[in-house]
């Protein structure tokens, strides 16, 4: 978890001080992450082949580059609260529409979460950028079905590896069309991003995956609800964020709401 709060910190860092452009950022995280898992699975395997699927390595994409351009206008913990609640929220309505039936405590949270997320973004002194805030719930929705898609695979990390590869030749159209005429990256940006692709993405989703099948589903969803939290102290400590009486508030809710409706899931 520390490692998922670590992306945020280390976008919004890279990206707010004008070290390095989102093209640039979204190209070197997906290529360092990529170049990383690989040899996580060539070492493992001693071979190495394209796993994943094009529409997943899609989805990948567009979390990647709707959560670095989000970053320009949001703080860490903002980001990360928007992020992981559309992320639980879109898993929660695929459940819906597939037929699963929530008892009155699972309605309850579910509909805490939303409204949390609603409300956060309600125009007000304290509300985030209203451009950011919606480029950031698309970042969460397409992590959300990234991992639904991923659920099935009989080996997360090699799809994860072969996503990220997949994932390049979209991120380089990207950076062709959106880094002409931009200033040129400074060394700290691009080790911000390295970093952010190599260790938090490539190293922190490898770490996750290792580590999944040992808990439960709903232990693995509650913890994810740290994330948020995580990257609002980071920002506090190393960006020196301010911790909004909004962003907290807005915390309790939806990850309130999320804690209710895996909680009892967990019971029923």
């Amino acid at each position: 978890m520390v490692a998922f709060a670590a992306n945020s910190i280390l976008c919004r860092e890279a990206l707010a001080s004008g070290l390095i452009g989102v093209a640039d950022f979204t190209l070197a995280r997906l290529a360092s992450g990529a170049a990383i898992l690989w040899l996580l699975v060539a070492f493992k395997r001693r071979r190495f082949a394209i796993a994943g699927d094009w529409l997943s390595a899609a989805v990948l994409f567009g979390y990647a580059s709707c959560f670095s351009f989000a970053y320009v206008a949001l703080s860490a913990g903002t980001g990360a609260l928007l992020l992981f609640g559309a992320v639980q929220i879109t898993m929660i309505s695929y459940g819906l529409v597939s037929g699963e039936r929530l008892t009155a405590w699972q309605s309850m949270g579910a509909l805490s979460a939303f409204a949390g997320l609603v409300w956060f973004m309600l125009p007000g002194v304290q509300a985030p950028p209203i451009a950011g805030a919606l480029l950031m719930i698309a970042a969460g929705v397409c992590w959300g079905i990234y991992s639904l898609r991923g659920r099935n695979a009989s080996d997360a990390t090699v799809a994860t590896a072969g996503n990220f590869v997949r994932s390049l030749p979209l991120v380089v159209v990207l950076y062709l069309l959106a880094s002409g005429g931009g200033e040129p990256a400074a060394g700290l940006g691009w080790i911000y991003a390295l970093a952010s692709g190599a260790l938090a993405s490539g190293l922190g989703y490898a770490l996750w995956y290792s580590v999944l099948p040992s808990l439960s589903a709903a232990t693995s969803a509650t913890v994810q609800l740290s994330v948020p939290l995580i990257a609002a102290a980071g920002g506090w400590i190393f960006l020196a964020e301010a911790l909004t009486a909004r962003l907290l508030v807005a915390s309790a809710i939806v990850l309130g709401g999320i804690f209710i409706f895996i909680n009892s899931r967990r019971r029923a």
